[in-house]
């Protein structure tokens, strides 16, 4: 009986690992085809350049609670198809969206960034991340705001 427990045991964790191995493998080369793409279009003097109008803003004065957007809008300069794979936020409390669909040559595109002031205070200085097929990879969208604290709270943040 335990013979046979044993051996069932081992045959389940064979399947599992063959199964994780296969997912982690599929993975790699999902990432590897990526990165040839990428390569065979910069040599081709192919690549997307992500231009922003801005890429600071300021929501100025706001009241804890409040929820503010703002629109960066950037046009491909490039000479390949720009494509955002993701727009990760520095914290909870803010939340980006973006174009999802290729930006041709020229075209143009969208990150908008929602701000939830609830429970902030104070000088707010946010960030989000935005990874695109471009040469950089990168491009870091930063905001600003002044939250007012709501009525009747105690302020808690030091003012130097």
């Amino acid at each position: 009986m335990i013979k046979r427990t044993l051996a069932m045991f081992a045959i389940a964790s064979t399947v599992v690992l063959a199964v994780s191995c296969k997912e982690n493998a599929a993975l790699r080369i999902d990432d590897e085809a990526v990165k040839r793409a990428e390569i065979a279009h910069a040599e081709a003097g192919k690549i997307a350049v992500m231009k922003f109008g801005e890429t600071e803003f300021d929501f100025g004065d706001i009241n804890s609670g409040d929820v503010v957007e703002h629109t960066f809008t950037f046009t491909n300069e490039g000479t390949s198809d720009l494509i955002i794979s993701k727009a990760k936020a520095s914290c909870g409390c803010t939340v980006p969206s973006y174009t999802k669909t290729p930006v041709a040559p020229g075209g143009t595109g969208e990150v908008k960034v929602s701000f939830n002031s609830s429970g902030k205070s104070g000088n707010q200085k946010k960030s989000v991340t935005v990874t695109a097929n471009t040469e950089k990879g990168s491009e870091i969208l930063k905001f600003s705001a002044e939250v007012a604290p709501k009525p009747g709270t105690v302020n808690k943040t030091k003012k130097k």
